[in-house]
This record gives C-alpha cells, sequence and structure tokens, in this order.
C-alpha cells in the first residue's frame, strides 16, 4: 500500500529532465494493485494521507469517511418523534377524562393572575349562558400527537348535561385554534356558524400583539357567539330579535294590559287635542315676547342747557369723547385740531 501511493508521489512531482532525448521513452505509470483498489472502494485507503503520516498505519483508518449503512426496513417503518408534539406526560390531563374547570392548563402556560382571571371568565360565562366553554391551552407551536383521537373529545366526555363548545386554544398562535361542539349542540348549529365563530374570535385576537391579551380578546368574543348560538339552539326561551312571530301568535302571547294602563291611555286620547292646544299657544306666546325684546328702543332725555355768554351755541370748540381701539395707545388715536384761538 505504501509503495503504490509513494509511486504516485514520484510520477507526480518529478519532472521529467529536459535533456531526456525527444524519442526516449516516459517511465510507466504506476498501476493500482487489486489490494488497493479494495481497500479504495471500502473506505480504508484515503489517497494522499501518506504524505503526512508515514510513519503511522492507524491514523488511515481512524480518518476514513464514516460507514454509510441504509436504513433498515423497522428504521423506515417507525414513525420520527416529532419534537414539538405536546409531551406525553400530559397527554392523559388533556385528553384521557372529562376536565373539571373550563380552563384546561396541565403544562402551566399561564401564571397565576392570568389563570385566576381566565377561569373567573370563564365560570362567570357558565352562569349565565346554557352553553359552557372548555377552553384547552397549548403552546403556539406545540402539535397534538397523530394517535391521539382530540377530535372525538366532546362525542366520548360531553355527550350528556349542558352542552358544551370545546376550543383547542395554541397561546401566541390563535389562528391555529380548533373547535368542537357536544353531540346535541353540534346538530342544532350549522358548520358554517360554528366557523363563522371561530374565525370572528380568532380576528378579534389578532387585533391585539400581546399573547394574553390575544387569549382574553379570543375568549370574550367567543363568549358573545355562544349566545347567539344558544339563541339559534333554542336554549333560550325568549324568541329572537330578528324573528317576527305571527299575529296570532303575539296576540295569544300578549299579557293584558293593567287598569291603570288603560286609565291613561284613555285620559291621553282625550286630552290629547287640547293639550296641543295649550302648547300650541305658549310656544306663540313665548315667540312674541322674544320678538318684543329683540325690537326695543330707548331715548335719552334732552336737558335744557343755559346759552353761554348769551350766545345760542359756543365756539364750536370743546371737548369730545369717542370710543377707539382697546389695543392702541390714546396718543395714536388722538385726532389733531387746529388751533383757531392761535395758542390764546
Amino acid at each position: 500500500m505504501k509503495r503504490a501511493a509513494l509511486a504516485w508521489l514520484l510520477a507526480a512531482v518529478l519532472p521529467v529532465s529536459a535533456s531526456k532525448k525527444a524519442g526516449e521513452s516516459l517511465p510507466p505509470l504506476p498501476e493500482w494493485s487489486e489490494e488497493d483498489r479494495k481497500a479504495l472502494l471500502a473506505g480504508e485507503l484515503v489517497p494522499g494521507a501518506l504524505l503526512f503520516f508515514m510513519e503511522d498505519e492507524e491514523v488511515l483508518t481512524e480518518n476514513a469517511p464514516p460507514e454509510i449503512r441504509p436504513p433498515s426496513p423497522e428504521e423506515i417503518a417507525a414513525p420520527e418523534a416529532d419534537a414539538n408534539e405536546v409531551p406525553e406526560r400530559f397527554l392523559e390531563s388533556y385528553f384521557g377524562q372529562r376536565p373539571e374547570g373550563f380552563l384546561v392548563d396541565p403544562q402551566g402556560l399561564l401564571d397565576a393572575k392570568a389563570t385566576k382571571d381566565r377561569s373567573g371568565f370563564l365560570r362567570y360565562h357558565a352562569a349565565d349562558s346554557g352553553i359552557d366553554l372548555y377552553v384547552y391551552l397549548l403552546e403556539g407551536g406545540q402539535d397534538i400527537p397523530a394517535g391521539v383521537r382530540h377530535d372525538e373529545l366532546a362525542e366520548r366526555f360531553f355527550s350528556e348535561g349542558k352542552p358544551a363548545v370545546l376550543v383547542f386554544y395554541f397561546l401566541g398562535a390563535p389562528q391555529r385554534s380548533l373547535i368542537q361542539m357536544s353531540p346535541g349542540l353540534g346538530d342544532a348549529v350549522t358548520a358554517a356558524e360554528r366557523q363563522r365563530a371561530l374565525a370572528s374570535s380568532v380576528a378579534e385576537a389578532l387585533q391585539k400583539s400581546d399573547p394574553l391579551q390575544q387569549f382574553e380578546a379570543f375568549c370574550v368574543q367567543m363568549s358573545i357567539r355562544l349566545y347567539w348560538m344558544e339563541r339559534a339552539a333554542g336554549l333560550v326561551s325568549e324568541p329572537l330579535a330578528l324573528e317576527a312571530d305571527l299575529p296570532e301568535r303575539r296576540s295569544e302571547a300578549a299579557p293584558e294590559p293593567s287598569v291603570f294602563k288603560e286609565w291613561a291611555m284613555k285620559t291621553a286620547g282625550r286630552w290629547a287635542g287640547t293639550a296641543v292646544l295649550a302648547l300650541g299657544g305658549a310656544a306663540f306666546a313665548v315667540a312674541g315676547l322674544w320678538s318684543l325684546r329683540a325690537r326695543r328702543r330707548f331715548r335719552f332725555p334732552e336737558f335744557d342747557v343755559a346759552p353761554r355768554l348769551g350766545g345760542g351755541h359756543g365756539a364750536g370748540i370743546g371737548a369730545v369723547i369717542s370710543f377707539g381701539s382697546m389695543s392702541q395707545s390714546p396718543a395714536s388715536q388722538r385726532s389733531e385740531v387746529p388751533d383757531y384761538l392761535a395758542g390764546i
């Protein structure tokens, strides 16, 4: 093996002597032995390694490329574990039983204050609504394992009792949210209405930038949408505001008016004309008084003034009072009057 490598080295670095005659033949090239060829194909021989490690043959084996082995059929058939899947220790808390509370967070993704606030909101919604709202909280980048039957969770644990809506909410990624309904509610609410409720809640959440604020906005909007779902499903006694009942049904359902209400209606009908005339007269009188006050004129009395020096009027010179501008000085507003008496 060493001899073959040295032959390749000598053939590459030793120049052909220029003094050789043109007809002189070149030295023959080295040939690979069958043993060296097998070692090269098996990765045991690295060409050129002898230039640096001539004295240590074990270096060739240590620096050989790793053996490439095709995967076995068992390795190909085995599914690869996803690092982003929900850890196996939490699967039972998520999908193995009916939750005790309305907020399911076995991983502790929310702090104590946020957990208390969201749980209180969901309890308040359940007390005021005919549909319970259960929220399963997961990380934004997590995936539900393929072997978990999460799509049958509502059917397995919520077939009896109060209707419920289940939401799988991914914290920080509300657009990945999933929704399920208990069997009885799913028959009354169409799939289109279900998707509209989810899309509306996701849109409200995406208006916020903070993950906790997104979660809060999502829950509030979903509770509003559930209010209309329970009306559409007939879970409330009062009819929908947009539905128009037949006249016969309205007359049958309308309660009888009380005695006081009937007397008030008759009295109002009897004195309606008089009340209109009285209000019209009062308005006319007020308008007349306002018009008279606007047209009033004031006249000041004229006083007799004793003649000066026996004359009917003065010399035409005297003090004059006038109203000028408040933003200018009096000196700048004074009118120059010619001195007819020449300083006397």
